[in-house]
């Protein structure tokens, strides 16, 4: 029976969930893109991170007479958890802070895209991190969770 339950939940989490070979992790949306960013802006204060910027890629794209689906990039971190980061792999500090893209596809369904924790750190050859990441791995995931789900 615990198997059955394991299998339905792992169904669920991978049909909304995919983790590209890019390093990228793309988590689909119940939202609108701005609904999506609002409620990522929204978890994010609520546990203290820094909310460095929010672009409005579609908004600059109609600035310059171009069409653009909806997409936003939201900026945002906190050095108690960067900083151990880039003791690690100084070179970590070109994918810091942590970047979340919110975007419409071609079909209309609306994702929520970030850098998978893992695939970073074996891009920057890190050692001795493993904690911290598994840490950011979690983080990320409850953060695309408050801002995708229902």
């Amino acid at each position: 029976m615990r198997r059955i339950i394991l299998t339905i939940i792992s169904i669920f989490l991978f049909s909304s969930m995919a983790i590209a070979g890019n390093g990228l992790v793309n988590v689909k949306s119940n939202h609108n893109v701005k609904e999506t960013a609002d409620r990522l802006e929204k978890a994010l204060h609520a546990k203290g991170m820094t909310v460095f910027d929010r672009i409005d890629h579609a908004a600059g794209a109609e600035k310059v007479g171009k069409e653009l689906r909806p997409t936003e990039l939201i900026i945002f971190g906190n050095p108690k958890v960067g900083t151990p980061l880039m003791q690690c792999g100084q070179s970590m500090a070109i994918d810091l802070p942590q970047k979340a893209l919110i975007w419409e596809d071609e079909a209309g369904d609306v994702w929520f895209t970030y850098n998978e924790p893992e695939y970073l750190a074996k891009r920057h050859n890190t050692k001795g991190c493993l904690k911290i990441i598994k840490k950011i791995q979690n983080v990320l995931g409850n953060f695309s969770k408050a801002a995708t789900a229902p």
